[in-house]
């Protein structure tokens, strides 16, 4: 499980340990104890809280499936949702923004239909994840929210939301059985 959190264990070029975790989801595979996979998840969130967010509860999600993949005893996926993407993000916005100033490649996508603008708006989406994610970051339980959509939810006061400190942690485990039936013929 450790080695789930491992930054050479990740797809992306970006430093988990540079942002904090929102979610985290593991699918286990192979002969092992439900219980040792949640206390192995919950020793790792306890040991390194400060790159879990505090604000959302329950946020660790495990899955365990009996069956292992061909040729192995056990494996494991990991899927998290961390802060640190936005350096990614960040990246690819500054590349991106570079190449259109230049207007470089763009005739290939005006060409069947596009619209300049339609970049223009790509790039300001990709600007706010960015800002959205820094946030989020940022953020403590016991920080006020402003509503961010105020034109959805039309002229209002300002919302806020209290997310209340919880201290336990709390693992959902969902255990998948199968049987591989072998027709002889």
């Amino acid at each position: 499980t450790q080695q789930m959190f491992d930054a050479r264990n990740m797809m992306t070029a970006c430093d988990p340990r540079r942002g904090r975790y929102l979610t985290v989801a593991g699918v286990f595979r192979g002969k092992m104890s439900t219980k040792e996979v949640d206390e192995q998840m919950l020793a790792i969130q306890q040991k390194n809280s400060n790159y879990f967010v505090d604000w959302i509860p329950h946020n660790v999600k495990v899955a365990v499936c009996d069956i292992p993949p061909r040729g192995l005893r056990m494996a494991s996926t990991f899927i998290g949702n961390n802060t640190a993407i936005q350096e990614i993000f960040r990246r690819v916005g500054e590349q991106f923004s570079l190449m259109f100033r230049r207007k470089a490649f763009l005739h290939w996508y005006t060409g069947e239909g596009m619209d300049e603008m339609e970049f223009t708006e790509a790039e300001n989406n990709l600007n706010d994840l960015v800002s959205e994610y820094q946030q989020y970051q940022d953020a403590t339980v016991d920080q006020d929210w402003e509503a961010e959509d105020e034109e959805e939810e039309g002229p209002s006061p300002v919302a806020t939301t209290k997310v209340k400190s919880r201290t336990e942690v709390k693992l959902e485990t969902v255990t998948e059985t199968s049987k591989e039936v072998v027709a002889q013929q």
